[in-house]
């Protein structure tokens, strides 16, 4: 995972009852502090999402990281670990698997709409008639869809160059280029070049910039302002930041956080409470 920020605090999952009354059970939480759930699997499927803040989630090789307006759906029993910046708005929906209408087989973004938050938000309520209820998950059943945005990352899991993927978790901003290191690792360039192919599906190069991207997610939701990030991720100038990120991405990042554009000191900070209409 990336680096552990101080003073965060661990938890393990609650467990939930054997028998739930309703196909859904809503709930949220706002962490005072970063705050990481051990690895744990549940045996309903759960939609996880947060607002003013990002989730990082770890499952196997993949890490998945879901800012404001996403969620990630995590399939029941499937084991994750999970972790929720600081003073962020952490929501999660489990749905018990025999009342659920469609299976997604792997871990999936959803978008969060506003129409599917409040529904949820309203499934949180305990005072709800069985009928009103039964409408309202009825609803986020058509209304529940995959984003077009999938936030996966795959780790190598290759000793070969493992250490590489270890330290630019620790520091993305890290510029060593390929060359550089295989003469560190005492390999050649063409082994970590065909070792990254066969690990991910991507080049050193691509990967990086998968990577960067992710922590890019985590950076501009905080609040930070393109030039800030472009610089903590090791790019020479904030254009080149934003022309990597569209690549990745499909978008600027002002345009992927509601902004005008996708010039520098335009995304919208995702923690000053406005919410998309």
């Amino acid at each position: 995972m990336w680096r552990r920020e101080e003073g965060t605090e661990v938890r393990r999952a609650v467990a939930l009852p054997e028998q739930a009354p309703f196909a859904i059970l809503s709930e949220f939480q706002v962490p005072r502090v970063p705050t990481e759930w051990s690895p744990h699997a549940h045996p309903r499927h759960e939609l996880v999402w947060v607002r003013g803040g990002t989730l990082t989630s770890r499952v196997a090789d993949r890490i998945f990281t879901v800012s404001e307006g996403h969620g990630l759906w995590m399939p029941a029993g499937t084991v994750h670990g999970g972790r929720a910046t600081a003073g962020a708005e952490f929501h999660d929906a489990f749905f018990a698997p025999e009342r659920t209408p469609f299976a997604f087989r792997e871990p999936v973004a959803i978008t969060m709409t506003p129409l599917l938050a409040s529904l949820l938000a309203h499934l949180a309520r305990t005072d709800l008639e069985a009928a009103a209820r039964a409408r309202a998950e009825a609803v986020v059943f058509d209304v529940l869809q995959p984003s077009e945005y999938q936030f996966a990352l795959q780790l190598p899991g290759d000793p070969r160059i493992d250490p590489i993927a270890e330290a630019l978790l620790d520091d993305p901003g890290d510029g060593r280029s390929l060359e550089e290191w295989a003469r560190e690792l005492g390999t050649s360039d063409r082994t970590v070049t065909r070792a990254f192919r066969q690990a991910t599906g991507l080049s050193f190069a691509q990967w990086r910039q998968l990577l960067r991207a992710h922590q890019a997610l985590m950076l501009l939701s905080a609040g930070h302002e393109v030039t800030t990030v472009s610089e903590l991720l090791g790019y020479a100038q904030p254009s080149s930041f934003i022309a990597a990120f569209r690549r990745v991405m499909g978008t600027t990042p002002g345009a992927f956080f509601g902004g005008a554009d996708g010039e520098p000191g335009h995304v919208r900070n995702p923690v000053s409470g406005v919410q998309n209409s």
